[in-house]
């Protein structure tokens, strides 16, 4: 029972931003909320921090204050973008379609993409 908590405690605490999160969305006071597979975790960031995700290009703004993982999208179809590695529950993040055809465009040269 012990090492149960103490690895789920490590997966919330040590997640790579970069490799483990599908999307997340910013809220007020720099409250940042993560979608990774199997988990949705809270954590306060710095403006510094968060600009720094965004700025490699590896997320990739849908809306106002939802960034996507461009690397972990399986299908950007119908004003939905689908994820990856999710099995029969996949997790979806609605989309305008002006944002889906700049999003269609930047990843075109990036990987062959279900469309």
């Amino acid at each position: 029972m012990m090492n149960v908590a103490l690895s789920e405690r490590n997966v919330y605490e040590n997640f790579e931003v970069e490799t483990d999160i599908l999307y997340f969305n910013v809220g007020r006071l720099g409250l940042v909320s993560f979608h990774g597979r199997n988990y949705n975790i809270k954590k306060s960031m710095s403006a510094d921090q968060l600009n720094a995700y965004i700025a490699d290009g590896r997320f990739v703004k849908v809306n106002a204050n939802c960034y996507v993982n461009s690397g972990k999208i399986m299908s950007l179809t119908d004003g939905i973008i689908q994820f990856q590695g999710c099995g029969s529950d996949d997790k979806q993040v609605p989309v305008s379609k002006w944002r889906q055809h700049q999003i269609k465009n930047l990843l075109a040269a990036r990987k062959p993409m279900a469309m």
